[in-house]
């Protein structure tokens, strides 16, 4: 059974739904350099990430310019864990957990295997996405879960899948990669930066279901 987060929560009502259909985490985003409605301000943030109760992992999604402006960021708003989208290597990993204290999530394109190889042991976990030129994820598109299999098996960090992941197809992208996580934005949403309640409930009971396939 692999943990969930559900991702790009912008108001109460939708963060309830979540916490409500038994997700293990949510994830925030503010301060991205990319174009999304899912993106809310630093107090809106502080205030989303302080109603998360205990035993959720709250979560600061976001792509700062730097490591420094990262320690800003989960200084001022306080989650428990930060995803960070950019081109952030291990010294930046190691200085922003040390600064901080939270756990630190590094968001790795599906296809830059060099990367997720270069940052394991030292994130705390990997975010398998596919991922705009920028490095933005909510990108809605699915990428190659057997490759992704590979990683959960060669890799010694945690590994969350997302891309193109919705409630008819997690059952089955958790059959084939195996991963320690799964993430959605976009799968469980009615319009961008709005979630579908019936969905996030159906996306979180389908992650724990594994599709059997014929023998």
């Amino acid at each position: 059974m692999s943990r969930v987060k559900i991702c790009g929560l912008t108001n109460q009502a939708d963060l309830q739904a979540a916490v409500e259909a038994g997700t293990d985490a949510i994830g925030v985003i503010s301060s991205v350099d990319v174009a999304t409605s899912r993106e809310v301000d630093r107090g809106t943030a502080a205030e989303l990430i302080a109603a998360v109760p205990p035993f959720v992992t709250a979560t600061l999604v976001s792509m700062p310019d730097d490591a420094e402006h990262a320690v800003e960021l989960v200084k001022a708003i306080r989650p428990d864990a930060l995803q960070l989208h950019g081109d952030f290597d291990a010294d930046d990993l190691g200085y922003i957990r040390a600064e901080t204290g939270v756990k630190v999530i590094a968001a790795v394109d599906h296809e830059a295997t060099d990367r997720a190889a270069a940052l394991d042991g030292v994130a705390d976990a990997l975010l398998v996405d596919s991922t705009t030129e920028a490095g933005a994820g909510g990108t809605g598109e699915t990428h190659d879960w057997e490759a992704t299999a590979d990683l959960v098996e060669t890799l010694t960090t945690p590994v969350v899948l997302a891309g193109g992941l919705t409630p008819d197809n997690v059952g089955e992208a958790v059959r084939v990669a195996a991963p320690f996580g799964v993430d959605v934005a976009s799968g469980v949403e009615r319009s961008e930066g709005s979630k579908d309640h019936t969905a996030v409930a159906t996306f979180v009971r389908n992650a724990g279901r594994e599709i059997e396939v014929p023998a």
